[in-house]
């Protein structure tokens, strides 16, 4: 990245998730969060120069799925790639408003499932995102309410969460329900199985509520589903 050309002239995204790999980018993400632990210089006594820009602007998600991130950026290894170049973190709930981010300038590099890294790729047509490397595999599982779901032929008929529209988790959940030979209107969510789009932050507490019989999405959400009683019924890594 520090070689052949700016930072500042192609973002980059990492490919987290089923799919492996990485992206960079512009914009603004309406639900961006900026990292109390953000503006991390070098360590002390990190040697090196600045790259071609004084600052990286990094996003990624606070979930197990962007562990790379989580403890690159806690434990100074990004830090110590980068010399004297800062680091400003931000987190997000989701794929499609960092890559909103990316597109729209506010972001250099982000960590992101492969489904909104292809789209985002596609839509910018190669001019504004490229994808740079693999990041993770696996961290996914649909977790449901054990007294409304027994087996995954009961999800038929119930309310999962899913992160985002056109997120990976959401991009994966449709293509399992196809499989099953179900039917989902993919931009409202409703159809054989209801897919409701929900934060990560209230999952939980949908699923308290009963507002959903369950979820499709990452750790830790998954465990927080799980010590509200939820069972999982299946893990992603068993599909692919």
């Amino acid at each position: 990245m520090s070689a052949a050309r700016p930072l500042t002239a192609l973002r980059a995204i990492a490919v987290t998730a089923t799919l492996p790999l990485l992206l960079t980018a512009c914009g603004y993400g309406s639900d961006a969060e900026k990292d109390k632990s953000a503006d991390k210089p070098a360590p002390a006594g990190a040697e090196g120069k600045k790259l071609s820009a004084p600052e990286v602007r990094i996003g990624y998600f606070p979930n197990l799925t962007h562990a790379t991130a989580l403890v690159g950026i806690q434990e100074g290894l990004i830090a110590k790639e980068l010399g004297a170049t800062t680091i400003k973190p931000q987190t997000f709930n989701a794929g499609p408003s960092e890559i909103e981010a990316l597109n729209g300038g506010s972001l250099d590099i982000g960590f992101i499932g492969p489904s909104p890294s292809i789209n985002g790729y596609v839509k910018s047509k190669s001019t504004n995102l490229r994808i740079i490397s693999g990041s993770a595999s696996g961290g996914v599982k649909l977790v449901v309410n054990p007294d409304k779901i027994k087996t995954l032929d009961d999800i038929k008929g119930k309310k999962i969460a899913t992160p985002q529209k056109g997120n990976t988790q959401d991009v994966a959940f449709l293509n399992w329900i196809g499989t099953k030979g179900w039917n989902v209107d993919p931009e409202s969510g409703k159809g054989d199985v209801s897919v409701v789009r929900t934060d990560n932050k209230v999952t939980p507490d949908a699923y308290k509520q009963g507002s959903i019989d369950g979820a499709w999405v990452p750790e830790p959400t998954a465990s927080k589903l799980v010590s509200e009683g939820a069972k999982v019924l299946l893990d992603e890594t068993d599909l692919w």
